[in-house]
């Protein structure tokens, strides 16, 4: 085990860094003591230091099991960067000679990228166990929790995956995780709570002003969304959970303002998105119009604001999204917009159409193609295949329906507060409340119409300074 002060030396060697960021040398020190560790860090924490210098401490290759190909094509773009070629990103339909290829190339990479549909795929995991490994990366793993049931069932495989791999040194890495989250994780993947080290670090951005807009219907929405964001100065994000809504709404706004603005779904193709998401990191945009496909790997240090036009299903989204605001520290702002009935679209989007017992006993006996289990039956054929009774599923998708529907209460119980908005997410999440005050629009109601000198003035006294830039000083001034 190496000494703090060897492993600052190898932070430097590597990285030319000076420092650790808050939470990274209690995981780098918890790993290379061999101890499996779930790592709880804000957005823009630094996290992809957390496997990319003990890799270079460790011998053997990191496997990086990642949900979005534009998260894992950043991660290697940035290690290419940094001189680093021994960097193999998975893709494919699993043959053909490029993919023999590229499982040929994995016995000389450093660092391995793969979704865990990719690493369902029995040809990977026999490659993969020819190899050395040294750590296996679960990178946004409260998808294991969030997403596991009922949209990527692979992540439900990671617990075998990793056995299959004889259990190497496991890192988890999320910025948002309740207690039950991390519960659910650990259990997921096959880790008893004794087993791992938990290194987390407060989900609060205090530069974050939070707010919440009613509005009476999508005609006054519209108009507010105007409002903000062509006066709110800088870069900003706004999330739909359509995306034609996305596509809409941007032209929209380009027509209506002199903002340059874009759409970014996944239903655009991969050389749009990649356009886009570059066109953004480079100033060339100002807005992004986008559903929740976009977030995740966008390192923007000076995102002002995010807004969202429709409500979020649960918080532990909603956080990681507004996180991706003022990451340099300065102020910015988090505006959730509503109108009376919005709850109705969020709680579609968790649900599930389930197939009756006749259809899919029909469908597991060979009598009817599984297309008949309806619009996901992917995701039910997933289940099939791997040898689940029709009741065990059904108690699966009704669980998972409770825990939606619970979510969906703490956003509604969210926007309705009269309480601090911030001391409420803090305790969603099972953190102290902290002493903040005018930091959101329950205690500052003029937020929108008044400028906010006195905001400026508690908080620069108060004991956790919000920090202001000259040109943000009227960053909510929107009279």
């Amino acid at each position: 085990m190496m000494d703090e002060t060897q492993l600052y030396n190898a932070l430097n060697k590597y990285f030319g860094f000076t420092k650790f960021r808050d939470g990274q040398l209690a995981t780098v020190k918890a790993l290379l003591t061999g101890h499996n560790t779930l790592a709880v860090l804000p957005t823009g924490g630094g996290k992809s230091l957390l496997y990319q210098l003990p890799a270079y401490l460790l011998p053997g290759a990191v496997l990086v099991v990642s949900p979005l190909i534009s998260l894992m094509q950043d991660q290697v773009d940035r290690l290419h960067r940094n001189g680093e070629k021994r960097v193999l990103m998975l893709s494919g339909r699993g043959q053909g000679p490029a993919w023999q290829l590229q499982l040929r190339r994995l016995a000389g990479a450093k660092f391995i990228f793969a979704s865990p549909e990719l690493l369902a795929n029995p040809a990977v995991i026999r490659a993969l166990q020819a190899i050395r490994l040294s750590l296996l990366t679960i990178d946004e793993a409260h998808c294991i929790s969030q997403w596991g049931p009922d949209f990527r069932p692979e992540y439900l495989l990671l617990k075998q995956l990793r056995q299959q791999l004889d259990t190497p040194l496991t890192l988890l890495l999320t910025a948002t995780a309740t207690p039950r989250v991390r519960q659910d994780i650990l259990a997921k993947v096959g880790l008893a709570a004794n087993e791992v080290t938990v290194v987390r670090r407060s989900v609060n951005r205090p530069n974050l002003f939070l707010a919440v807009q009613e509005l009476a219907n999508d005609g006054d929405k519209r108009a507010a969304l105007l409002k903000l964001v062509t006066r709110l100065p800088g870069a900003g994000i706004i999330y739909f959970a359509s995306r034609r809504l996305a596509t809409d709404m941007a032209e929209w706004l380009r027509e209506n303002s002199s903002l340059k603005v874009a759409a970014y779904h996944a239903g655009m193709s991969p050389a749009d998105r990649f356009r886009v998401q570059q066109q953004f990191m480079d100033e060339q945009l100002q807005l992004v119009c986008a559903t929740s496909a976009f977030g995740m790997g966008i390192d923007k240090a000076n995102i002002r604001f995010v807004v969202h036009y429709h409500l979020p299903t649960n918080l532990e989204g909603y956080v990681q999204e507004i996180g991706r605001a003022g990451r340099d520290g300065k102020q910015s702002v988090a505006v959730m917009l509503y109108c009376p009935g919005d709850e109705q679209l969020a709680r579609q989007l968790t649900q599930v159409d389930f197939p009756s017992a006749e259809r899919f006993n029909r469908v597991q006996a060979g009598k009817l193609p599984v297309q008949a289990l309806g619009e996901n039956y992917e995701l039910f054929d997933f289940y099939r295949q791997h040898h689940y009774q029709y009741a065990q599923l059904k108690n699966i998708f009704k669980q998972r329906r409770r825990q939606a529907d619970w979510q969906l209460r703490q956003v509604q119980a969210y926007l309705t507060l009269t309480t601090c908005r911030r001391r409420f997410i803090l305790d969603y999440f099972g953190e102290s409340a902290i002493e903040q005050t005018h930091c959101c629009d329950i205690d500052e109601p003029t937020w929108l119409t008044a400028p906010l000198l006195p905001l400026r003035q508690a908080v620069e006294a108060a004991p956790r300074p919000v920090h202001w830039d000259k040109q943000l000083r009227n960053l909510l001034n929107l009279a």
